[in-house]
């Protein structure tokens, strides 16, 4: 799966990665505004570029044959005025042709299943995919979820502490938890796991392998 943003492209430009993309067989696109270039307080389209998400997937939904995939935001996007309108963002994506949702990373999974339910009943029926990211550097997911508004469970954040200079032990104690969290969404019946890895993979491949090994989900694969 292909992920694209709208930051510093113009549509054409937008348009010959696409053509690249269908060329080399790609099926799927994430399709994404993206976070302001490092040093820009706020998104600014390019000049002849998206401003929203929602504009690029009504380009892909009309000339090309992507499945496309959108973002959504269990615990609300941090420049949404308020949760409900965040909402009738991810709304508006599957109208201009968004195929499925996925979620930005959490870590209580009682926040993805609050927030399937309300998409329901706002008439979303698209598969809503979790976003799961095993931790592996405590410091690194602090920053990280303080960016885009996710939040540690007070439980979880006190164990990851007790482990902030032990790096093997964070890593364990990430794999695990992302694990336990994989099989609740599962068995309630969530449709897959999107896996975060950030280009690196292992924890997430161990995750797969510990659900995998259950039998219960034999053919799980990884997508990230």
């Amino acid at each position: 799966m292909a992920h694209v943003t709208c930051v510093g492209a113009t549509r054409d430009e937008l348009r010959e990665l696409f053509e690249d993309l269908a060329a080399a067989n790609i099926e799927n696109i994430m399709a994404l505004r993206g976070d302001p270039p490092k040093g820009e307080e706020g998104f600014s389209a390019a000049k002849g570029g998206f401003a929203h998400a929602s504009e690029m997937i009504a380009m892909l939904s009309k000339e090309y044959a992507f499945c496309i995939g959108a973002a959504c935001y269990p615990e609300t996007h941090p420049e949404a005025f308020n949760a409900e309108t965040d909402l009738r963002y991810a709304a508006e994506k599957v109208r201009a042709g968004a195929h499925f949702l996925t979620t930005q990373l959490f870590f209580d999974n009682e926040r993805y299943f609050t927030f399937v339910q309300r998409a329901r009943s706002m008439g979303i029926t698209v598969p809503i995919l979790p976003g799961i990211m095993p931790i592996t550097d405590y410091r690194q997911i602090k920053r990280f979820t303080e960016m885009c508004g996710s939040e540690i469970p007070l439980r979880l954040r006190s164990e990851l502490e007790r482990r902030a200079e032990e790096p093997e032990a964070v890593v364990d104690l990430g794999v695990a938890y992302a694990t336990l969290q994989c099989a609740d969404l599962l068995a309630r019946g969530a449709p897959g796991i999107h896996f975060y890895t950030l280009n690196r993979s292992p924890a997430s491949r161990a995750v797969c392998s510990a659900l995998r090994a259950t039998s219960r989900w034999p053919g799980l694969s990884l997508t990230v």
